[in-house]
């Protein structure tokens, strides 16, 4: 009988740990079930969210939170996190627009805001890597001095743009004679592409792996783990600067008060897509995915008639629950 018992419990323990391997080696699978949940719930409660116009909407919201989510992905692979890039991006568009609005020429003004974001993200690896600080730490602080230099920038008011580059990303086309599609959409889908494949099929993804996973195992073996930690931010940086200039092309505005939820935002859209803030796990697929869901939760509850406020409990309460399923699927598989 008690032999019995045993057994019983070491398969359901058995289970238990395989249910957790699988979620850490497919982790793309949770946000692919939430995203297809969302919209077969969103479909029933409202009479418009399947309409073609709505879900390309959907999409569009979804670029600029989710070229941030895909800089953060970098960032959080290396066991950091950034909580000033959706702030870095915003005071990008206000150069911008300042520069362009001044009469520079947009291409000028789109390399300088670029640029800035660049500098910032380049200036927070840097004291993360030499002065050993934490990336909490550092992007918090980062994020009160950028939200304050942004309106300091705008003087309190949002900046109107209408330079034809600047706003270009937001130029529609009809994908099969009736599918709108803008060009910011395009260019997001392609920087994933480059991403996935420079994660998954050059040296330096490798790295960025092995750093965020076994930073001690990594030095050991020859990785230069503060080189390639300031690379991450770097390139993060680039991100957040094209992420500016998408955010011109969906609305030609470039507002200080705009994107508050946007560091939230792409943190809950890579740790909904399987990425875990432990570092050392996690793909582009999946935060595409998370970002998704992410905009579809918000559409969907502004069609439902929710309040802003509530949007942004949902929000909170998405990214706790994926902190814990990560947690148990790390548990389960130990």
């Amino acid at each position: 009988m008690t032999s019995a018992v045993v057994t019983t419990k070491t398969a359901q323990n058995s289970d238990r740990a395989t249910l957790g391997e699988f979620f850490l080696r497919a982790p793309a699978v949770g946000p692919a079930l939430a995203l297809i949940v969302a919209i077969i719930v969103f479909s029933l409660t409202t009479t418009t969210f399947l309409d073609l116009d709505n879900m390309s909407l959907v999409v569009q919201q979804s670029v600029v939170v989710g070229t941030l989510a895909l800089g953060q992905t970098l960032i959080i692979l290396t066991a950091g996190i950034d909580l000033s890039n959706a702030a870095a991006m915003v005071l990008g568009t206000l150069l911008m627009a300042k520069l362009v609005g001044s009469g520079t020429n947009g291409l000028f003004a789109l390399i300088v805001g670029t640029v800035a974001t660049v500098v910032i993200s380049a200036f927070t690896g840097s004291l993360v890597t030499r002065i050993k600080l934490p990336p909490f730490i550092v992007t918090l602080g980062l994020f009160t001095m950028l939200t304050a230099a942004a309106k300091l920038v705008a003087g309190g008011q949002a900046v109107p743009v209408s330079d034809g580059l600047l706003t270009w990303l937001g130029t529609k086309r009809y994908l099969f004679g009736g599918i709108p599609i803008t060009y910011g959409m395009t260019l997001a889908l392609l920087m994933y592409l480059g991403m996935w494949y420079a994660l998954s099929k050059t040296a330096w993804g490798k790295h960025v792996y092995a750093v965020g996973n076994a930073p001690e195992s990594s030095r050991l073996s020859g990785i230069k783990i503060n080189r390639t930690i300031l690379s991450v931010y770097i390139t993060a940086g680039v991100i957040f600067g094209i992420a500016a200039w998408q955010a011109l092309g969906r609305v030609p505005n470039a507002d200080p008060n705009a994107y508050q939820t946007g560091n939230l935002d792409s943190i809950t859209a890579v740790v909904l897509g399987g990425a875990s803030l432990f570092g050392g796990r996690g793909s582009v697929i999946g935060t595409m995915l998370g970002a998704l869901v992410v905009a579809v939760l918000r559409s969907g509850l502004t069609q439902m008639g929710v309040d802003a406020l509530y949007q942004d409990v949902a929000t909170g309460a998405l990214l706790v629950a994926a902190v814990i399923v990560d947690r148990l699927a790390r548990r389960q598989s130990a």
